[in-house]
Formats: C-alpha cells, structure tokens, sequence
C-alpha cells in the first residue's frame, strides 16, 4: 500500500466474503485512476470473482492483470457489457468520463461502481438519475475516505451508538500531496477533473451527509484559488465550503493539494464531529510527530476521553453490503439517493465557488 501517493492509495483487508466464488462476477473497466485497485481489492475480499479487465490502453490493463493474475484481458469495451454473467461494472475512468461511462454500463443491465468524483456537470448527475429510474440498475460511488478507513467506519459505528448524541457539526479536512510528475495530464484540465470541490471535496460533503443524518443540503459558501501551482493555471490547489444540513446540522470543510514533503503519508486527513453529548476526532492516516500508523479515533463524552487505534480491528464492511444489494436489490450499504445527493452537493459547490486570487 502506498502511503506517499494518494493517487496509488489502495487498503488491503481482511476476507470476509459474503458470496460464494462466482456468485456475484464482476469487471473493471477503465483504469485512469489508481484508486480502481482499492475498489477491485474490497469487492474480493467480499467474496466477488473478478472475469473481466478492459482499459484502452493495453499497458494499464496488462499492469492490472499483473496483480490480478485471474483476471481475463477484453478486447473492447463492448466485450465486458455483452457478458451475462457479469454483473457488476467497477470503473475509474477520466472523471468527466465517469458518468457516460456508467450510462453504457446501466442499459447493458449491471450496476456501475464508480470512483469519485462520479461527475463532473450537473447535466451528467440527471442524465444517471433518469438512467436509475429507467432500468433498476444502481450507480455507486467509492467515497473511499470513509468507506475504506477503518478510522471513519469506526466513527459511524460509535455515532449510531450514541456515543456523542446528536451530531451537529462536522469539520474536514482533507490534504492530499500533489505529485504533479506522477499525475496524468487530464489531472490538470478543469474540464476533464471537474474542480478541487468536485473532486476531492466530494469526499468531505458525503462524510457530513453520513455522519450528521443529512438528506439533504445547501451550500453557504465555497471557494477555490490557485496559491502554488502556477505551472498548472487550471489546477486548483485550495478549496474550501460551508454547507447545512436538512436537519440542522453545519459543515465546513477545507481541501487542498499543499502536503509538504516531510508528512510521512499523502495527506494528513483529519475529521472532527461534534455532537450534543461529546465530540470526535479522527486522525486517519498519520498521528503527526506521534505515530506513524493509521486510523486514530479519540472520542471525549460525558464518561470521560479515550483513544482508539483501530488499524486493522474493524473492516470494510461497505464492500459485502454493496454485494447483498446488488443481489437483493437492497440499499443497505448506501441508497442511490444519497450518493447522488452527496454528488449535487459538490458540483453545487463547484459552480458558485468565489475564485481567489493566489
């Protein structure tokens, strides 16, 4: 697992399958973004049997096979969707290509699961939101800084017991290291990666959408700038957005492409929610000068303060779930609805941000 580069950032868990082998078959199509290899691994370690890989680029999908020596090389695109046994599509394509992509895998009757960001337009969300309408099929999305850290599964675990009463803010933070050479030059192109607020801010608006109960919300403010990356005019390195929710409940969160080179991971991602009864902190990857590992969890509440360190204690249990319902037609791991709305809610953000002058 590689802990300098987001980009290449791909958890390995536990088995856990809830399937039995060919039971749930899946693909991955389109390779853009390394983050494909943490969808394939937690969908695995569920249970899932991976058939098919196709990229456009045969190196990508020859590399992919290298580590999934069971995996079958498609010819064309079209090669996986006309196969009935597959049943769902995992893709991490350009992001702008993302919801077209997931548009072809739905009317040929699978469900897509998709890195985030899943679109970069509004036009492309309700294009996906009649397509589910239209045929049944699912579109989710890897929002993998809660999915796939152990940390913030944790965090979830102890709201749903009450630990903090009711939340009512929730504060993220989410620094990632740029590794401009290692980045793909669509990387660079507003069009093609949507935005700092698109992108990685998706990741922080469906953490408060989870987290505080929201169905639903509207975005205050945001703003974006370009502070230190004039080699890259479209690049947004900082951005930043206030929201509240339905319900009550108060977001800001601040992103950002400025880890300095002596954080000993990618990006010093932090959560803070306060509740009614208590408060939470999330150190998800690193515990600065302290402690290298991963998944810190301090809780403070009417009993007292505690530390978790739950590295490798609690799972992934998304992956499984996202099986079940696939097969079940179910919607236990996330509805539709709210990775959608978790999706509106940062191309919203987006679009009205004040643009800084850096």
């Amino acid at each position: 697992m590689q802990k300098s580069d987001g980009m290449n950032y791909a958890p390995k868990g536990k088995p856990n399958p809830v399937v039995k082998p060919w039971e749930f078959v899946i693909a991955a199509v389109a390779l853009d973004h390394g983050h494909i290899y943490g969808m394939v691994n937690g969908l695995l370690e569920a249970g899932a049997t991976l058939k098919w890989v196709y990229d456009p680029n045969p190196a990508k999908a020859e590399a992919f096979a290298k580590t999934y020596p069971q995996v079958r090389i498609a010819a064309t695109e079209e090669e996986v969707l006309a196969d009935p046994e597959v049943q769902l599509v995992a893709g991490a394509a350009i992001t702008s290509e993302r919801g077209p992509l997931g548009l072809r895998v739905m009317d040929a009757g699978k469900d897509y699961f998709t890195d985030k960001a899943p679109f970069t337009t509004l036009e492309q969300l309700e294009a996906a939101r009649t397509k589910v309408r239209e045929t049944g099929r699912k579109y989710m999305v890897y929002y993998s800084e809660r999915l796939h850290v152990e940390s913030a599964v944790y965090a979830g675990q102890l709201i749903e017991q009450g630990a903090i009463g009711r939340v009512i803010q929730v504060t993220g933070f989410g620094p990632h290291r740029l590794n401009a050479a290692s980045r793909p030059e669509w990387f660079f192109k507003k069009e093609q990666y949507g935005g700092i607020l698109c992108d990685i801010g998706s990741h922080q608006v469906e953490q408060f959408l989870f987290y505080a109960g929201c169905k639903s919300a509207q975005v205050l403010h945001s703003k974006v700038a370009n502070y230190n990356a004039p080699d890259y005019p479209e690049l947004e390195d900082f951005g930043d957005a206030t929201l509240l929710g339905d319900n009550g409940a108060t977001q800001y969160f601040r992103v950002d492409w400025l880890t300095p080179d002596g954080l000993g991971t990618w990006g010093d991602g932090r959560t803070l929610i306060l509740g009614t009864e208590g408060y939470i902190e999330l150190r998800k990857y690193i515990d600065i000068a302290r402690d290298k590992s991963s998944n810190h969890v301090y809780l403070v509440n009417g009993q007292g303060e505690y530390h978790f360190h739950v590295d490798g204690q609690v799972g992934y249990p998304f992956f499984g779930e996202l099986i079940l319902d696939c097969l079940h037609r179910t919607e236990n791991a996330m509805t539709q609805e709210h990775a959608f709305m978790a999706a509106e809610l940062c191309l919203k953000a987006q679009a009205q941000a004040v643009q800084i002058e850096g």
